[in-house]
């Protein structure tokens, strides 16, 4: 939902394309079942977060829809993208990386928000592999590498949120005193 709605935000796609589009940009985070497309967007249109603009002819003779966000979709959307949801490890690091590519259309203090929220996931994470490892060294040399992988993943997760997180507060602090220059020199 959160990435169909996110895509028909940019513009309007029929069925076969928002799928394209999910594979292209998003298969690293979800898996595209091209048999669930159609069933979301039938829901989403029920629920008033997407309309069908119009039909154009498909390649197979059959027409196809093309759908369109609305502004209850819009709002559905935004919800989605600012909610915290208490889930597995896997699901959140996913749903964190569809939040993360529809970055440019939330303020940026939603983003830091977002971020902060993300890595304190990660270092919870980070304490409890460590608790977890202290206890149960791996004797395998494989299950050894895997845990070491693992952190190691984690560590450059968390570096990476951090240096999204100064390039977010620079940000706010430039527009911040760009406002506030722009107001102390008015006549």
């Amino acid at each position: 939902e959160l990435s169909a709605l996110g895509l028909l935000q940019k513009k309007p796609l029929h069925g076969y394309r928002l799928k394209q589009q999910l594979e292209l940009f998003m298969s690293s985070c979800i898996s595209i079942n091209y048999g669930a497309i159609y069933p979301l967007l039938k829901r989403l249109e029920e629920r008033g977060y997407v309309f069908v603009v119009t039909e154009e002819p498909g390649e197979a003779g059959c027409s196809r829809k093309i759908y369109q966000i609305t502004e209850k979709g819009r709002d559905r959307w935004r919800e989605k993208m600012l909610e915290n949801l208490k889930e597995s490890w896997v699901k959140g690091r996913s749903r964190f990386l569809i939040k993360f590519f529809f970055f440019s259309d939330l303020e940026p203090t939603e983003r830091v928000k977002i971020i902060e929220h993300r890595l304190i996931a990660c270092q919870l994470r980070q304490e409890y592999l460590e608790s977890q490892q202290s206890e149960n060294i791996p004797r395998d040399p494989y299950q050894f590498s895997a845990c070491n992988r693992a952190k190691s993943m984690l560590n450059s997760e968390m570096q990476w949120l951090r240096e999204e997180l100064v390039k977010e507060l620079e940000m706010i602090n430039f527009e911040s005193n760009s406002k506030h220059s722009a107001i102390s020199h008015q006549p």
